[in-house]
């Protein structure tokens, strides 16, 4: 057994710690504030975290291949939309 998918599979669970830190990061931020913004924050690292996560657990080689692609996709939508109506909100107040 080759050291390739031990390595794989241990720096998708940092990759996938570090999302979910960042996301912690920015509830705690939600919490304190009730902004939104940190709120979508917050929950585009935790599907980052998940679609960083499936693939070792599904043994998922290609994740842009495969379903697990969309979770990324709906955290950068996510993102981008938290962005999009902060900044076009506070223009209507």
């Amino acid at each position: 057994m080759s050291g390739e998918p031990i390595t794989t599979a241990f720096v998708s669970g940092a990759l996938t710690v570090g999302y979910l830190m960042a996301g912690l990061f920015f509830l705690r931020f939600w919490a304190r504030t009730r902004d939104r913004l940190f709120l979508a924050f917050a929950a585009a690292f935790a599907l980052m975290a998940t679609n960083q996560a499936l693939p070792t657990l599904l043994n998922v080689h290609r994740e842009e291949a495969s379903w697990i692609y969309l979770l990324r996709l709906a955290a950068f939508c996510l993102i981008i939309a938290a962005i999009l109506g902060k900044n076009l909100g506070g223009r209507r107040g």
